[in-house]
């Protein structure tokens, strides 16, 4: 029988014993998609990922980590007039009140504090535009060539964008701090200047996705809603972003749980070849026994 017949015969053996299905790609809604592997930087998913985009709020995990590198997190910030006035989202600051970095992180965090945005970069970069300096630094450092910042909150500049590749490399990056990590996943946080907790707006995080384990909310009507979040399940960690995305929730559980069984998959295909090489060595083991014993009977 022929080398390439018998190939094609055993080929066909396997794929009746170990059947592979391959599942299509998601369709999301958003106009940009990255899914990317926080471990090994590995791009599973990208639609336009490379695109300049308006960011808004998830441009607070650049603002986070950079507060959170500055080591001032337990210092004491005094809120400018400036700060207590930032339009948009707020967590309600009053000029010249004293509260730590650490609750102002957290507020910019779970609750998307506009305010808290800006006192945070009045307090490390000494005023806005040192801070944006501060983040276009950080952004070149980490290789995000398509992005430039102009404020640490994300309303609306021309000249303020990013890419929801760009995005994900940030947040691989700011998973890898331990503080971060605490602070992205807590669904509620308790300062101790206030009376009430701040509950998280992500709710993948506090309810629609288990293996949610944080990640930052953003909208504004000139960008949509943008939306980064991480999930980890069986040792697996995943980002996820999305910018100009009206179903933006769906289309993460959609590219998670598509992105985990991927990994599924390549486990199951792994195990199922380790099986066909130890039954391979099996085999030949056996035929080796073989000949040696019919060998003995001819010599006997």
């Amino acid at each position: 029988m022929k080398p390439t017949l018998v190939f094609l015969i055993v080929s066909l053996c396997l794929m009746a014993i170990f059947p592979q299905t391959i599942e299509a790609k998601p369709l999301v809604a958003a106009r940009n998609a990255v899914l990317l592997n926080q471990s090994n930087g590995e791009v599973l998913y990208a639609k336009s990922a490379n695109d300049p985009q308006l960011i808004a709020s998830i441009t607070k995990i650049m603002t986070a980590i950079l507060a959170i590198e500055s080591g001032k997190m337990e210092e004491t910030v005094t809120i400018s007039h400036q700060a207590s006035y930032t339009e948009g989202s707020s967590i309600y600051l009053q000029e010249g009140e004293k509260i730590k970095l650490k609750d102002l992180v957290y507020g910019l965090m779970l609750r998307s504090g506009n305010d808290a945005a800006t006192a945070i970069a009045e307090f490390v970069g000494g005023s806005v535009e040192g801070f944006a300096f501060l983040m276009n630094e950080k952004a070149a450092w980490l290789g995000m060539t398509d992005s430039h910042f102009d404020n640490p909150h994300g309303l609306d500049s021309d000249t303020h964008y990013s890419t929801a590749y760009d995005m994900a490399t940030l947040t691989r990056h700011a998973m890898n701090n331990d503080e971060f990590v605490a602070i992205t996943g807590a669904k509620s946080y308790h300062s101790e200047q206030r009376t009430y907790a701040w509950g998280n707006k992500n709710k993948l995080l506090t309810s629609y996705y288990p293996y949610t384990i944080g990640g930052k909310t953003g909208y504004t009507k000139a960008a949509g809603r943008t939306l980064v979040s991480i999930a980890e399940k069986e040792g697996v960690m995943l980002i996820a972003v999305t910018l100009n995305d009206p179903n933006d929730w769906q289309d993460h559980i959609r590219l998670f749980d598509w992105g985990f069984k991927q990994y599924d998959h390549a486990s199951t295909v792994a195990n199922e070849k380790k099986v066909v090489k130890q039954n391979q060595k099996e085999n030949s083991l056996i035929s080796t026994v073989i000949t040696f014993f019919n060998k003995l009977i001819g010599v006997i």
